[in-house]
């Protein structure tokens, strides 16, 4: 696997998103959960990606489980956000609101530090930006955990390119991590330019389009019951059915090419520069293989051309009005 860099971070060039094995996707089977994080390794995926909020707390815990005896072979990015303080892993109602606030930023570590079985998290998000404190009070909480040696990188997640200026202005950013993919492409108008002015690395999430993209499922019904995406904006209806117009032009040049939708959909991200890490999900083995395989994928200048002048635009928002509120904040 290639390496690649986020700023003074170095990492394989296709991580692995975690997420999907322990929430918002549905059913999970968590011991293939692991299996799916050990493979990655001898795969040369190191990079790996989770939160406190999957779960909540349950996805931390299956990481920790995976690296045991390893964790040091991994580069481990962690996000905290909402308050834990009362929440039942696994049940999502015990979540308390979202707090940005330095005091709850020191005691959000201990608690990923202790279920990851780790001393050190690599790459330490923000998960979403609160609004209600000011990014330098967080940023700056956050520096005092590279100081003590609990943190070694600080990234922001879904944050607007004026709170990634204030947030480096505290403290260097090593990554912000933002949904983009062949249809989100909006972080390409402010964000990512941002970035690459302040030399901050960039990590796609979702660079399958959840999935979609991969032609995987093509009605909600095709979905386990309690995943997300049954109600997404873009998967349902009249935005669905344009949807699906999208999906089939990706499976059509992805089989001129001789490789399968999801290993278009990624090698297109991986084309955008080098200053990107795209950490598709996955829960399965099978998958994870197949989504390796697109760091050797090559697209000319004339497959990027058409890519752009083919592929229709997207139908729909990503997620529903309170979700869209949360990001690019």
């Amino acid at each position: 696997m290639k390496q690649r860099r986020l700023r003074d971070l170095e990492v394989s060039a296709i991580g692995l998103g975690c997420m999907g094995m322990s929430a918002f996707y549905g059913s999970a089977d968590e011991e293939e959960g692991v299996k799916t994080i050990q493979r990655a390794l001898e795969l040369g995926i190191d990079f790996l990606d989770t939160a406190q909020m999957y779960g909540p707390l349950t996805n931390e815990s299956l990481v920790g489980r995976a690296i045991k005896g390893r964790r040091d072979a991994y580069v481990i990015a962690t996000k905290f956000n909402y308050r834990m303080d009362n929440a039942v892993p696994g049940d999502m109602s015990t979540v308390g609101p979202q707090d940005g606030s330095a005091e709850h930023v020191r005691n959000s570590v201990h608690g990923s530090l202790k279920r990851l079985g780790t001393d050190y998290i690599d790459l330490y998000y923000q998960h979403r930006v609160d609004p209600k404190v000011p990014i330098e009070e967080t940023v700056g909480a956050l520096a005092e955990l590279v100081a003590e040696g609990k943190v070694r990188h600080i990234g922001l997640s879904e944050a607007a390119a004026e709170t990634i200026r204030r947030a480096h202005a505290v403290h260097p950013i090593t990554a912000v991590q933002t949904e983009y993919s062949l249809w989100t492409r909006d972080p390409e108008a402010e964000v990512l330019p941002t970035c690459r002015e302040l030399g901050i690395g960039f990590v796609p999430y979702s660079p399958l389009g959840r999935g979609f993209l991969a032609g995987r499922f093509a009605s909600p019904e095709d979905l386990d019951e309690g995943d997300f995406r049954r109600t997404g904006p873009r998967f349902t209806g009249e935005n669905l059915k344009a949807n699906l117009g999208l999906a089939e032009k990706v499976k059509e040049i992805a089989q001129e090419k001789g490789v399968t939708p999801a290993q278009l959909a990624i090698a297109w991200v991986l084309a955008q520069g080098e200053d990107l890490v795209p950490i598709p999900g996955t829960k399965r083995r099978t998958y994870l293989e197949q989504n390796a395989a697109a760091a050797d994928v090559e697209l000319t200048k004339d497959d990027l051309a058409r890519i752009d002048a083919e592929l229709p635009k997207v139908a729909g928002e990503r997620y529903d009005e309170a979700g869209m509120r949360t990001v690019n904040r």
